[in-house]
């Protein structure tokens, strides 16, 4: 069974900073592809960053600069390190895998995801 857990969401200032986990199960970060999603109130799920097999990442503009993806293969866990916060980075945050090489930014070419932990930025 393939699980992602996600996790260290919460409430905090503009221009502070938070890291997002994701702990996976059934899956090996290392060997596939691994994206952060998010989804404001009223908007669309959106590509935010993502990691290869190889390590090389991807960053949507609007948290390029600010974000940071991660991973720690010993645990098999990606992290999200996220800096600078803006109240537009509202938003639940999910974790999720593509088994292959490539990064997409689509949500539909993921073929796992975990359950989300919400992030809230007060400005």
């Amino acid at each position: 069974q393939v699980q992602l857990v996600e996790s260290g969401g919460g409430l905090v200032q503009a221009g502070g900073s938070l890291r997002l986990s994701c702990a996976a199960s059934g899956v090996t970060f290392s060997t596939n592809a691994t994206g952060w999603f998010r989804q404001g109130p009223g908007q669309e799920r959106e590509f935010v960053a993502g990691i290869s097999r190889s390590g090389n990442s991807f960053y949507a503009d609007s948290v390029k600069g600010r974000f940071t993806i991660s991973s720690y293969n010993a645990k098999n866990t990606v992290f999200l390190q996220m800096s600078s916060l803006k109240p537009a980075d509202t938003a639940v945050y999910y974790c999720a895998v593509r088994r292959g090489i490539v990064v997409p930014t689509i949500d539909s070419d993921y073929n796992y995801w975990g359950q989300g932990t919400q992030v809230t930025v007060s400005s």
